[in-house]
């Protein structure tokens, strides 16, 4: 069984809330520069007119996109589970995870990322924002399902035949079909 979720806006960058030490890498981080690099060609205000944010959101996530760096490590990224903090998050109660429950969701949990993509919950991450509704022109379409559209629908149909129970879960709102279509 694979269940598929949103990330979340607000994030959680502080090391108190780093309740496991085991780590993994997004699967799709070329991809991910490709779209840095073309974000942070962009000002603040462009930003902040493409993401329909505030100029306060913007000129952070402008800065953002400025300071990526690769490569990923603890001491400049967080695994995506820990890191964001929304409702959904929250209910995860990720302090009371034994190891063997972070195994449990790495091998079945996955967030459908504007900017990373496909992430597992312990794939490491730099704090940002871009929805998957994001209208972003890109090399491979006008937005961000065209960017990763095909790309994921064929990730997800492999890791699903690799399941014991090949049954996905869509709880990314209208997001996963998007990307299907």
């Amino acid at each position: 069984m694979l269940f598929v979720i949103s990330p979340a806006k607000k994030l959680d960058l502080s090391e108190e809330t780093r309740f496991t030490q085991n780590y993994s890498q997004p699967a799709y981080l070329a991809d991910t520069q490709e779209l840095v690099a073309q974000l942070s060609e962009m000002s603040e205000a462009q930003l902040g007119e493409l993401m329909h944010i505030s100029p306060q959101l913007a000129s952070l996530n402008h800065e953002r996109y400025q300071q990526f760096q690769l490569p990923f490590s603890p001491d400049n990224a967080k695994q995506a589970l820990l890191c964001f903090n929304g409702d959904v998050y929250q209910q995860f109660r990720l302090a009371e995870y034994s190891e063997a429950e972070f195994a449990y969701a790495q091998a079945h949990l996955r967030i459908l990322s504007g900017l990373y993509g496909l992430l597992r919950p312990l794939d490491l991450i730099q704090p940002y924002r871009l929805e998957m509704g994001t209208r972003l022109a890109n090399a491979r379409g006008k937005d961000l399902y065209a960017f990763w559209g095909a790309r994921l629908t064929e990730a997800l149909g492999a890791e699903l035949a690799q399941q014991e129970s090949p049954v996905l879960i869509n709880l990314a709102s209208n997001a996963l079909d998007a990307i299907r279509e």
